[in-house]
This record gives structure tokens, C-alpha cells and sequence, in this order.
């Protein structure tokens, strides 16, 4: 397969008017990026400096902030390279290495989550056992296989689509997601397999994970006095909020394929934009306010910063 093959992006009003408005979409775009890594560095150089913080909790938020850092670079700078660009292109093997790291990334999250839930559900309902079962090495493990896993199972459809035959060069959106798969002459059986395995691996069974540790969690809360139902909300709360965001961008993602053509490009295009702006800027604000610890420190820096 030829890398210079090139795919045409279509968005909101087409081609004419991205050109028309390129300055407005770019700065529109850079501003919210620019926004999305001093957010997130934020709060994970918090959770970095400060040694109370340096729990395995923080430890889980500083990685899923980091991973939306990945996300988002992976998607923003080719982004606003094309909305300064007379056409909107990208190299075959291009378009597979933003596809792979967008979905990686998007496996990473929910096993972060994952790893977050199983965190809470041994504080809460096994508190005397905690020290010796979130151990660093523990901890370690979650991390290294919630970016692993997904590398690995997104991988292997990639590789299997690196010499699938093209016949069609135009890619309906923003960005090299699973809509590249309209592109191909014909379907593979093989790669949608292995497509499934690793969406159930990496989105299915953590999400179910989730639910099952969460409910676990409600059921001892509400056993408990009010003082410790009211901590128990306080800390989960905010990962439940960032996991229903996530799954709702996650299961339009996955619709885009089934509705082809039926999916209107406006909403489309407007979709697309919550995929790549909501969550990413969402997180660090989520577990700036709502956790009691970071909200403290960032309160702390915001009044130095007034001072200076």
C-alpha cells in the first residue's frame, strides 16, 4: 500500500467553508488545546509535588490525565495544520497511527477507570486490607497494563488494515477514527473479529468491572453511618461523571460505522468536536473541584498566582 495515498476531509459546510473561516476554527482550536495541557499539567504536577498526594487514588487520576494529553495531541496539531491548509490530507499510514493511538488511548481510559473503581472498592469495603493490597508494585501493574492492553488489542486490526485495498480516498470527519473502515472495497472478517475482542477487552469488561465494584460500594455505603456515605460520594462521584461522559462519546464513536451515511455531516461534525474538546477538558476540571485534596492545593496556587 502506497503511504502517499491521501484522504479528503469533509466538515461542517465543506471544504469552502473551512477555508472561509480557517483563522477563526485554528485560533478557536489552538486556544482549546493550549487549554486542554495547561489544565491537565496542572493537576497532574500537583499530584507530583505534593507527597500527601502521592496515593495510588492520585496516582490513577495523574495517569488519565496524562493519557488526555496523548488524545488530544494525537488529534489536535494535524487538525490545525489542515485548518490552514487549501486541502485537507493525510498519508495512509499517517491516518493509521492517529487511528491507533486514538483508540489505545480511548481503551486506556475506561481501564484507568477500571483501575480508579477497584482502588475505591478495596478503601471503602476492605479499608484494614488496603495498604497491603494497593501496593506500589500493584498500582504499577493497573498502569502498565491499562496502556499495554490497548496498544496490543488495537494493534492487531491496524496491522491487518495497513494493506486492505482502498476504494474510496474520502474520509467523512475530522480525524482518522473507525469511519475509515467506509473506505476499505471490502470488509474484513478477520480484523472485525479482532476488532471485538478488543473493544470487549478494553471498553466491555471494564465498564462492567466498574459497575459491579461501584454498586459493591452503594450497597456498603448504605449500610454505613452518613459520615461515611457522604465520603464515599465525595470520592466516586467524580469518576462516575468522567466514565458516563466517556461512554456516551464512546458509543457515538462506535454508531458512526452502523449509521454510514444516514449520520447527517452537521452532526457529524458537531459530535465529533464533543469527542476531541468535552472530555479532555472535562477531566482536570471534574477532579480539580470535586476532589477535596487537589481542589485544596489548586486553591493554594491560584491565590500565590494573584499575589505575583
Amino acid at each position: 500500500m502506497d503511504d502517499e495515498v491521501n484522504f479528503t476531509y469533509i466538515t461542517l459546510g465543506g471544504h469552502v467553508e473551512v477555508h472561509k473561516y480557517k483563522y477563526l476554527y485554528f485560533m478557536t482550536m489552538f486556544t482549546v488545546y493550549i487549554l486542554i495541557i495547561c489544565f491537565n499539567f496542572t493537576i497532574v504536577c500537583l499530584i507530583c509535588i505534593h507527597k500527601n498526594l502521592h496515593e495510588p487514588m492520585y496516582i490513577f487520576i495523574a495517569a488519565l490525565l496524562l493519557n488526555s494529553v496523548l488524545f488530544s495531541t494525537n488529534i489536535y496539531p494535524k487538525l490545525l495544520v489542515d485548518f490552514l491548509s487549501e486541502k485537507q490530507i493525510i498519508s495512509y499510514s499517517a491516518c493509521l497511527f492517529q487511528f491507533h493511538i486514538y483508540y489505545a488511548s480511548a481503551g486506556s481510559e475506561f481501564l484507568l477507570l477500571a483501575a480508579m473503581s477497584y482502588d475505591r472498592y478495596v478503601s471503602i469495603c476492605k479499608p484494614l486490607q488496603y495498604p497491603t493490597i494497593m501496593k506500589k508494585t500493584t498500582v504499577s501493574i493497573l498502569l502498565v497494563l491499562s496502556w499495554l492492553l490497548p496498544v496490543c488489542s488495537v494493534g492487531v486490526p491496524v496491522t491487518l488494515s495497513a494493506d486492505m485495498k482502498l476504494c474510496n480516498l474520502t474520509l467523512n470527519g475530522i480525524f482518522c477514527n473507525n469511519a475509515i473502515y467506509s473506505l476499505y472495497c471490502v470488509s474484513s472478517k478477520a480484523r472485525s473479529v479482532y476488532g471485538i475482542i478488543g473493544l470487549i477487552i478494553t471498553a466491555l469488561f471494564p465498564l462492567i468491572f466498574i459497575l459491579f465494584t461501584y454498586t459493591r460500594i452503594l450497597i456498603i455505603s448504605y449500610r454505613s453511618s452518613r459520615n461515611d456515605r457522604k465520603k464515599a460520594a465525595q470520592t466516586c462521584l467524580p469518576h462516575l461523571l468522567v466514565l458516563i461522559s466517556f461512554s456516551c462519546l464512546s458509543v457515538f464513536d462506535i454508531s458512526i460505522v452502523r449509521l454510514g451515511s444516514d449520520f447527517s455531516k452537521t452532526a457529524h461534525f458537531i459530535m465529533s468536536l464533543q469527542v476531541i474538546l468535552y472530555n479532555p477538558l472535562f477531566n482536570p476540571i471534574i477532579y480539580g473541584l470535586k476532589m477535596k485534596a487537589v481542589a485544596k492545593y489548586l486553591k493554594r496556587l491560584f491565590c500565590r498566582a494573584k499575589i505575583f
